[in-house]
């Protein structure tokens, strides 16, 4: 099978860089995964779990929480404004992305803010309990 180079940059270290076969991600227009030789593509991200697929039956995930990504024919890089490989998440870790998301929320009085951040807050507790915490 094709593959494609794939680069996912966190704040503090780059969390992955290498040949995939595939990566889905969350993206703020919905789920989308990209294969070798996919258009041109620029999107924003929002909260979720980015999957990555190094070969069939062999793959990392990660949450990110928002970001972009530019992809391309041969390339996908993702920057990421935070990412976690899930190994190394806890219930706290995630507990802890929640009450900041919360308060967030408590402190804006716009409406399109206050959706998004709900859409986070359901992220979140989503990967948590997909995590099986």
């Amino acid at each position: 099978m094709a593959t494609f180079q794939f680069d996912l940059v966190g704040p503090e270290r780059i969390l992955y860089s290498g040949a995939v076969d595939a990566v889905q991600l969350p993206g703020s227009e919905g789920e989308m995964t990209v294969l070798p030789g996919h258009a041109p593509v620029l999107t924003t991200l929002k909260t979720g779990m980015l999957v990555i697929t190094e070969s069939p039956q062999h793959g990392k995930r990660v949450l990110v929480r928002g970001g972009f990504a530019e992809i391309n024919a041969t390339s996908l890089t993702v920057i990421a404004e935070r990412a976690t490989p899930v190994e190394e998440l806890t219930p706290e870790i995630i507990d802890a992305d929640i009450a900041a998301a919360e308060l967030q929320y408590d402190a804006t009085d716009d409406y399109d803010r206050k959706i998004e951040i709900e859409g986070q807050i359901a992220q979140l507790r989503e990967a948590k309990v997909a995590l099986s915490f």
